[in-house]
C-alpha cells in the first residue's frame, strides 16, 4: 500500500486567528472560509500541498470523550518539510512576526533519515516542526522501503 497524508483535524478555540496564522506564516491558501462564515459548512481549511489540508476545527467535537490528563487533544506535533532555503527565510519571517522558536535548529529522525528542524507554536498552542533535510534531492525513497 501506498499512502499520502489527506488531512489533520486541529481543534480551534479562535478559527479566524488560526486562519491568519497559517495563511500568513506558511501562505497556505484557506478554503471554504465564506463558507464557513455563513454556516454552510462546519469548519474551513488551510491546504498544504495538493493532497493535504489542515481543518481548522471550531472546538471539540460532539461526542469525544477525553480518558486521560490530556483533555483537548492527543497530537503532540506535526511536522512540515521544506527546502533549507525555505526554512531560512521561515525562521527569519516568525522572528519578524514575534513567533518564538522553543527549540532548534537541531538535528531529529523523521520519514527520510535525520534533518535540521525548528519547533514553534500556533495561536492554539499546537507544537509545529519544520524541517530540511541537508542533502536531499526530492528523488530519495524513504528509508523504510530500503
Amino acid at each position: 500500500m501506498n499512502f499520502l497524508l489527506d488531512h489533520l483535524v486541529l481543534n480551534c478555540t479562535n478559527v479566524e486567528k488560526m486562519l491568519e496564522f497559517y495563511c500568513t506564516v506558511f501562505r497556505f491558501s484557506a478554503e471554504r472560509v465564506e463558507m464557513y462564515r455563513e454556516a454552510k459548512v462546519p469548519f474551513p481549511s488551510v491546504r498544504v500541498n495538493p493532497d493535504t489540508i489542515i481543518d481548522l476545527f471550531p472546538g471539540r467535537p460532539a461526542g469525544i470523550e477525553s480518558h486521560g490528563e490530556k483533555a483537548d487533544t492527543n497530537l503532540n506535533h506535526f511536522c512540515l518539510s521544506v527546502s533549507k532555503e525555505d526554512c531560512i527565510m521561515l525562521t527569519e519571517k516568525l522572528g519578524h512576526l514575534g513567533v518564538l522558536i522553543e527549540q532548534g535548529p537541531v538535528e531529529r529522525w523523521g520519514a527520510h533519515g535525520t534533518g535540521v528542524s525548528i519547533y514553534f507554536r500556533d495561536p492554539e498552542l499546537n507544537l509545529i516542526e519544520v524541517r530540511y533535510y541537508e542533502n536531499r534531492t526530492g528523488t530519495e525513497v524513504c528509508l523504510l522501503e530500503t
